[in-house]
């Protein structure tokens, strides 16, 4: 395992390029401009026009020179899905894509466009029909990386391959949300593998932020605006938790750190991997499940219609 690294865990990152989706707000939006302080150049690819260039203007606005630009992406959409990943293969090179963006809550169960269930749609399966996208791209690259975020809700549930669309029973959100969080370190860790197998150069790792809180980040001009709370509900939340801007440095570590490696799975050192400095952290072992894994690469092939091309 890698040692923990300091908290601010990457060097000069000039002439690299790092690919951030859903990076107009929160532990994207951190990661972007923590990037982009280092020299990298950033695109942040998300839905919203307006919450982009609002993000834009943050990061140039605390980045001076900041390299940075927005594109175009709506995970819950093929179509968009399919124009980034052209738009993204074009560019001169890709270090990085952080497959941040991601639902948290829906208000009850909702289904995208294409009739999948929202949570599973846009965590996992709008990121894994991107990243079959850009792997040619991304291939071209020795070095590249695919980091998937990841979450400490992992440790609360199994999956159920027979119900990955939470059809079953009554919806419950967190239960969904940590079954798609699941689902997607399942899915990275089989692609590192099948990467491997392959004789592919390219990375695939996972990273979490801990516990991580708008109320304890300095305030960015980003839509929606973030909730800053009152001193009391700050000194609360600093207990166990910590800002985003130190939840996405785990992410940040992931992407460019020099001793980050396939399969790892980055995330704070602190109690119960809550808050800290960024390190390599243990995942629950069935995470790492084969019989698992396969299963839930042919379901996500089949439900996005695209195929990696990766041996099994």
């Amino acid at each position: 395992m890698s040692r923990r690294v300091s908290v601010s865990p990457v060097g000069d990152l000039s002439d690299q390029v790092h690919v951030v989706t859903g990076g107009t707000g929160g532990l994207g939006y951190w990661a972007a401009e923590q990037l982009a302080a280092a020299g990298a150049t950033v695109v942040i690819a998300a839905r919203s026009d307006q919450k982009g260039e609002a993000a834009l203007r943050s990061v140039r606005s605390h980045v001076p020179g900041a390299s940075a630009r927005f594109l175009h992406l709506d995970l819950t959409d093929p179509i968009s899905i399919a124009r980034a990943a052209d738009a993204l293969s074009r560019l001169p090179r890709i270090d990085s894509l952080l497959a941040n963006a991601g639902i948290l809550s829906t208000g009850g169960r909702t289904v995208t466009p294409s009739g999948v269930e929202t949570m599973i749609g846009t965590n996992l399966l709008g990121h894994a029909a991107l990243i079959a996208g850009l792997l040619p791209a991304l291939s071209e690259h020795p070095a590249a990386r695919i980091v998937h975020l990841g979450s400490i809700s992992h440790e609360f549930f199994r999956l159920d391959l027979g119900d990955l669309q939470s059809e079953s029973g009554r919806f419950r959100e967190f239960r969904s949300y940590g079954r798609s969080k699941l689902a997607v370190m399942t899915y990275a860790f089989e692609l590192d593998r099948r990467l491997r197998a392959s004789g592919s150069r390219v990375s695939s790792l996972v990273a979490h932020p801990g516990w991580a809180v708008d109320e304890l980040a300095p305030a960015r001009s980003i839509l929606p605006r973030p909730k800053t709370g009152n001193a009391l509900t700050r000194s609360v939340l600093s207990l166990i938790g910590q800002g985003k801007d130190h939840g996405a440095w785990p992410l940040v570590a992931a992407a460019a750190h020099p001793d980050a490696a396939g399969g790892q799975y980055w995330g704070p050192d602190g109690w119960r991997q809550l808050k800290g400095r960024p390190a390599v952290v243990a995942a629950k072992p069935y995470t790492r499940d084969r019989e698992t894994a396969l299963a839930l690469w042919q379901e996500v092939e089949r439900l996005t219609g695209v195929e990696h091309g990766l041996p099994a």
